[in-house]
Protein backbone atom coordinates (compact mmCIF):
# COMPACT_ATOMS: atom_id res chain seq x y z
CA UNK A 1 0.00 0.00 0.00
CA UNK A 2 1.49 3.49 -1.09
CA UNK A 3 1.50 5.95 1.64
CA UNK A 4 -0.57 8.29 2.01
CA UNK A 5 0.07 12.25 2.32
CA UNK A 6 -0.56 13.98 5.28
CA UNK A 7 -1.80 17.58 4.80
CA UNK A 8 -1.68 20.49 7.77
CA UNK A 9 -2.31 24.04 8.28
CA UNK A 10 -0.45 26.78 10.23
CA UNK A 11 -1.94 26.52 13.50
CA UNK A 12 0.11 23.88 14.76
CA UNK A 13 3.50 24.45 16.77
CA UNK A 14 5.81 22.26 14.70
CA UNK A 15 8.66 22.60 13.40
CA UNK A 16 9.59 23.24 10.10
CA UNK A 17 12.70 20.14 10.50
CA UNK A 18 9.44 17.65 11.72
CA UNK A 19 7.39 18.49 8.94
CA UNK A 20 10.38 17.78 6.43
CA UNK A 21 11.15 14.76 8.15
CA UNK A 22 8.27 13.04 7.71
CA UNK A 23 7.21 14.61 4.39
CA UNK A 24 4.04 17.08 5.74
CA UNK A 25 2.39 19.25 3.41
CA UNK A 26 1.55 22.64 4.82
CA UNK A 27 -1.29 24.74 3.47
CA UNK A 28 -1.07 28.09 5.13
CA UNK A 29 -3.17 30.05 7.45
CA UNK A 30 -1.80 33.64 6.46
CA UNK A 31 -1.65 36.17 9.15
CA UNK A 32 -1.10 40.01 9.17
CA UNK A 33 1.13 41.95 11.51
CA UNK A 34 0.35 45.57 11.32
CA UNK A 35 -1.28 45.63 8.09
CA UNK A 36 1.58 43.56 6.52
CA UNK A 37 0.67 40.25 5.25
CA UNK A 38 2.76 36.89 6.05
CA UNK A 39 1.25 34.39 3.61
CA UNK A 40 3.16 31.43 4.95
CA UNK A 41 1.73 31.13 8.12
CA UNK A 42 4.93 30.24 9.98
CA UNK A 43 8.28 32.20 11.24
CA UNK A 44 9.69 32.99 7.19
CA UNK A 45 9.46 36.61 7.47
CA UNK A 46 9.82 37.20 11.28
CA UNK A 47 10.77 35.27 14.29
CA UNK A 48 8.47 34.77 17.16
CA UNK A 49 10.51 36.47 19.19
CA UNK A 50 9.67 39.88 17.56
CA UNK A 51 6.39 38.90 16.65
CA UNK A 52 5.42 38.89 20.16
CA UNK A 53 7.45 41.54 21.10
CA UNK A 54 5.33 44.04 18.73
CA UNK A 55 2.41 42.52 20.00
CA UNK A 56 3.77 43.55 23.50
CA UNK A 57 4.65 47.31 22.15
CA UNK A 58 0.85 47.08 20.93
CA UNK A 59 1.04 45.83 17.80
CA UNK A 60 -1.59 44.40 15.99
CA UNK A 61 -2.06 41.35 14.51
CA UNK A 62 -5.44 39.42 12.76
CA UNK A 63 -5.52 35.89 10.90
CA UNK A 64 -7.36 35.34 7.81
CA UNK A 65 -8.39 31.57 6.48
CA UNK A 66 -8.21 29.01 4.22
CA UNK A 67 -10.85 29.57 1.52
CA UNK A 68 -13.03 26.74 -0.57
CA UNK A 69 -10.64 27.87 -3.74
CA UNK A 70 -7.30 26.45 -2.17
CA UNK A 71 -8.60 23.26 -0.82
CA UNK A 72 -10.20 22.31 -4.13
CA UNK A 73 -6.91 22.84 -5.31
CA UNK A 74 -5.13 20.68 -3.22
CA UNK A 75 -7.65 18.03 -3.00
CA UNK A 76 -7.44 18.29 -6.58
CA UNK A 77 -4.03 17.66 -7.04
CA UNK A 78 -4.40 14.37 -4.80
CA UNK A 79 -8.22 12.97 -6.22
CA UNK A 80 -6.68 13.70 -9.60
CA UNK A 81 -3.67 11.13 -9.55
CA UNK A 82 -5.44 8.80 -7.46
CA UNK A 83 -3.83 9.59 -3.74
CA UNK A 84 -5.16 9.36 -1.13
CA UNK A 85 -4.25 12.08 1.72
CA UNK A 86 -5.33 13.21 5.42
CA UNK A 87 -6.48 16.55 6.33
CA UNK A 88 -5.57 17.67 9.75
CA UNK A 89 -7.33 21.21 9.89
CA UNK A 90 -7.91 23.95 12.50
CA UNK A 91 -11.27 23.61 15.34
CA UNK A 92 -14.00 24.39 13.33
CA UNK A 93 -15.11 26.36 16.93
CA UNK A 94 -12.46 28.99 16.22
CA UNK A 95 -12.29 28.94 12.29
CA UNK A 96 -14.09 28.89 8.93
CA UNK A 97 -11.09 26.89 7.73
CA UNK A 98 -12.53 23.30 8.13
CA UNK A 99 -15.92 24.66 6.47
CA UNK A 100 -14.48 25.33 3.68
CA UNK A 101 -12.18 22.19 3.61
CA UNK A 102 -15.83 20.64 3.09
CA UNK A 103 -17.00 22.48 0.75
CA UNK A 104 -14.23 21.91 -1.50
CA UNK A 105 -15.05 18.41 -0.91
CA UNK A 106 -18.58 18.32 -2.02
CA UNK A 107 -17.33 19.71 -5.49
CA UNK A 108 -14.09 17.25 -6.02
CA UNK A 109 -16.88 14.16 -5.24
CA UNK A 110 -18.94 15.45 -8.16
CA UNK A 111 -15.83 14.44 -10.16
CA UNK A 112 -14.21 12.08 -8.13
CA UNK A 113 -16.86 9.98 -5.81
CA UNK A 114 -14.53 7.68 -4.81
CA UNK A 115 -11.51 9.69 -3.82
CA UNK A 116 -9.14 9.45 -0.78
CA UNK A 117 -9.80 12.71 0.63
CA UNK A 118 -9.91 13.32 4.53
CA UNK A 119 -10.53 16.21 6.45
CA UNK A 120 -10.57 15.83 10.13
CA UNK A 121 -11.91 18.87 11.99
CA UNK A 122 -8.83 18.47 14.97
CA UNK A 123 -11.51 20.54 17.47
CA UNK A 124 -7.74 21.95 18.78
CA UNK A 125 -5.44 24.31 17.71
CA UNK A 126 -0.93 24.77 18.70
CA UNK A 127 0.07 22.46 20.75
CA UNK A 128 -2.90 19.87 20.55
CA UNK A 129 -3.12 19.92 16.67
CA UNK A 130 0.76 19.16 17.13
CA UNK A 131 0.07 16.58 19.03
CA UNK A 132 -2.79 14.74 17.17
CA UNK A 133 -0.51 15.57 13.81
CA UNK A 134 2.42 13.06 15.30
CA UNK A 135 -0.21 10.38 16.32
CA UNK A 136 -1.18 10.46 12.42
CA UNK A 137 2.29 10.08 11.57
CA UNK A 138 2.54 7.05 14.10
CA UNK A 139 -0.41 5.32 12.71
CA UNK A 140 0.58 6.14 9.15
CA UNK A 141 4.00 4.20 10.13
CA UNK A 142 1.82 1.32 11.78
CA UNK A 143 0.95 0.45 8.06
CA UNK A 144 -2.99 2.35 8.55
CA UNK A 145 -4.47 3.45 5.86
CA UNK A 146 -6.17 7.54 5.08
CA UNK A 147 -9.60 5.97 6.17
CA UNK A 148 -8.02 3.93 8.79
CA UNK A 149 -6.12 6.67 10.06
CA UNK A 150 -8.82 9.12 9.71
CA UNK A 151 -11.33 7.10 12.11
CA UNK A 152 -8.89 6.99 14.39
CA UNK A 153 -8.44 10.52 14.89
CA UNK A 154 -12.04 11.13 14.78
CA UNK A 155 -12.17 8.60 18.26
CA UNK A 156 -8.73 9.92 20.09
CA UNK A 157 -8.99 13.86 19.89
CA UNK A 158 -12.07 13.91 22.05
CA UNK A 159 -9.06 12.70 24.49
CA UNK A 160 -6.36 14.97 23.68
CA UNK A 161 -6.83 17.74 26.71
CA UNK A 162 -5.39 21.02 26.73
CA UNK A 163 -5.75 24.19 28.62
CA UNK A 164 -3.94 27.43 28.09
CA UNK A 165 -2.68 30.32 31.10
CA UNK A 166 -2.62 33.57 29.34
CA UNK A 167 -1.64 37.12 30.73
CA UNK A 168 -4.01 39.41 29.47
CA UNK A 169 -7.89 37.93 28.02
CA UNK A 170 -8.19 40.98 25.94
CA UNK A 171 -6.30 39.30 23.01
CA UNK A 172 -8.66 36.57 23.21
CA UNK A 173 -11.57 39.08 23.33
CA UNK A 174 -10.58 41.49 20.41
CA UNK A 175 -9.90 38.21 18.19
CA UNK A 176 -13.80 36.70 18.60
CA UNK A 177 -12.38 33.87 21.13
CA UNK A 178 -13.93 35.07 24.32
CA UNK A 179 -16.77 37.31 25.53
CA UNK A 180 -15.83 40.74 26.57
CA UNK A 181 -17.16 40.11 30.32
CA UNK A 182 -14.93 36.76 30.68
CA UNK A 183 -12.22 38.78 29.25
CA UNK A 184 -12.59 41.66 31.66
CA UNK A 185 -12.96 39.52 34.31
CA UNK A 186 -10.00 37.80 33.71
CA UNK A 187 -7.22 40.58 33.51
CA UNK A 188 -7.38 42.19 36.78
CA UNK A 189 -4.51 43.52 38.47
CA UNK A 190 -2.22 40.00 39.06
CA UNK A 191 -5.22 37.88 38.01
CA UNK A 192 -3.73 35.02 35.98
CA UNK A 193 -6.97 33.15 33.91
CA UNK A 194 -6.98 29.34 33.16
CA UNK A 195 -8.09 29.05 29.49
CA UNK A 196 -9.95 25.22 28.75
CA UNK A 197 -10.65 23.83 25.20
CA UNK A 198 -13.68 22.73 25.55
CA UNK A 199 -15.02 19.33 23.59
CA UNK A 200 -16.16 21.01 20.85
CA UNK A 201 -12.80 22.97 20.15
CA UNK A 202 -13.91 26.47 21.20
CA UNK A 203 -12.46 28.33 24.04
CA UNK A 204 -13.69 29.01 27.91
CA UNK A 205 -12.21 30.79 30.73
CA UNK A 206 -12.45 28.26 34.10
CA UNK A 207 -10.06 29.38 36.36
CA UNK A 208 -8.55 32.69 37.83
CA UNK A 209 -5.68 32.33 40.24
CA UNK A 210 -3.24 34.76 41.58
CA UNK A 211 0.42 34.64 39.82
CA UNK A 212 1.49 32.39 37.40
CA UNK A 213 3.34 29.90 39.57
CA UNK A 214 -0.46 28.98 41.06
CA UNK A 215 -1.80 29.02 37.41
CA UNK A 216 1.21 26.34 36.20
CA UNK A 217 0.10 24.48 39.49
CA UNK A 218 -3.79 24.12 39.14
CA UNK A 219 -3.06 23.60 35.28
CA UNK A 220 -0.58 20.12 36.63
CA UNK A 221 -2.90 19.58 39.00
CA UNK A 222 -6.06 19.38 36.76
CA UNK A 223 -3.56 17.19 34.33
CA UNK A 224 -3.13 14.59 37.25
CA UNK A 225 -6.81 14.34 38.52
CA UNK A 226 -7.76 13.20 34.29
CA UNK A 227 -5.08 10.81 34.51
CA UNK A 228 -5.74 9.03 37.31
CA UNK A 229 -5.21 6.22 38.62
CA UNK A 230 -2.21 5.57 36.66
CA UNK A 231 -0.04 8.71 36.44
CA UNK A 232 2.08 7.53 32.91
CA UNK A 233 1.81 10.11 30.12
CA UNK A 234 3.19 8.80 26.80
CA UNK A 235 3.56 12.75 25.09
CA UNK A 236 3.22 16.56 26.65
CA UNK A 237 3.07 19.41 24.59
CA UNK A 238 4.02 22.94 26.01
CA UNK A 239 3.95 25.76 24.11
CA UNK A 240 4.70 29.33 24.99
CA UNK A 241 4.66 33.09 22.96
CA UNK A 242 7.73 33.93 24.33
CA UNK A 243 7.85 32.83 27.69
CA UNK A 244 10.21 30.23 27.61
CA UNK A 245 11.36 30.12 31.11
CA UNK A 246 7.68 29.32 32.27
CA UNK A 247 7.57 27.15 29.75
CA UNK A 248 10.13 24.93 31.47
CA UNK A 249 8.65 25.63 35.01
CA UNK A 250 6.19 23.65 33.92
CA UNK A 251 7.64 21.19 32.70
CA UNK A 252 9.51 20.48 35.47
CA UNK A 253 6.40 20.41 37.70
CA UNK A 254 5.21 18.05 34.92
CA UNK A 255 8.04 15.88 35.16
CA UNK A 256 7.89 16.07 39.21
CA UNK A 257 4.26 14.82 38.85
CA UNK A 258 3.75 12.04 36.48
CA UNK A 259 6.20 9.65 34.67
CA UNK A 260 6.32 11.24 31.10
CA UNK A 261 7.96 9.41 28.22
CA UNK A 262 8.53 12.77 26.09
CA UNK A 263 8.25 16.55 26.80
CA UNK A 264 7.95 18.60 23.64
CA UNK A 265 8.53 22.64 24.35
CA UNK A 266 7.76 25.18 21.40
CA UNK A 267 7.14 28.50 20.60
CA UNK A 268 3.68 29.01 20.04
CA UNK A 269 2.95 29.70 15.98
CA UNK A 270 1.65 33.57 15.03
CA UNK A 271 -1.75 32.18 13.62
CA UNK A 272 -2.81 31.28 17.26
CA UNK A 273 -0.44 33.10 18.99
CA UNK A 274 -2.13 36.37 17.41
CA UNK A 275 -5.00 35.74 19.57
CA UNK A 276 -3.88 34.84 22.82
CA UNK A 277 -0.60 37.55 23.09
CA UNK A 278 2.64 37.20 24.80
CA UNK A 279 3.08 35.59 27.67
CA UNK A 280 0.91 32.83 27.37
CA UNK A 281 1.96 28.77 27.84
CA UNK A 282 -0.02 25.66 27.30
CA UNK A 283 -0.06 21.99 28.86
CA UNK A 284 -1.52 19.42 26.18
CA UNK A 285 -1.54 15.96 26.59
CA UNK A 286 -3.93 12.54 26.07
CA UNK A 287 -5.81 11.86 28.82
CA UNK A 288 -8.21 8.79 30.05
CA UNK A 289 -10.94 10.65 29.72
CA UNK A 290 -12.44 12.67 27.13
CA UNK A 291 -13.14 16.44 27.14
CA UNK A 292 -16.50 16.03 27.81
CA UNK A 293 -15.96 13.56 30.97
CA UNK A 294 -13.05 16.11 32.00
CA UNK A 295 -15.95 18.71 31.82
CA UNK A 296 -18.48 16.84 34.03
CA UNK A 297 -16.10 15.69 36.90
CA UNK A 298 -14.71 19.07 37.27
CA UNK A 299 -17.19 21.61 36.60
CA UNK A 300 -20.07 19.74 36.97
Amino acid sequence: MKPFTIVIDTSSDLYEEYIEEHGLKVIPIPFFLDGVEHPRGYWQEISGKDFYSALGNGGVAKTSQINPDSFLEAFMEYASNREEALFIILSSALSATYQSSMIALADIKEKFPDCGIYPVDSIGATSLNSLLIKLAVEKRHEGLSAAETAAWLEQKKHFILGMVTVDDLMYLHRGGRLSKLSAVGGSLLGIKPIVNIQPDGSLALKEKVRGRDAALKLMVSYMLRSIDPDPWLENVHISHTDCESDAQKLAEMVKSAAKVRNIDISIMGPVIGAHVGPGAVTLVYAGNITREAYERKFYG
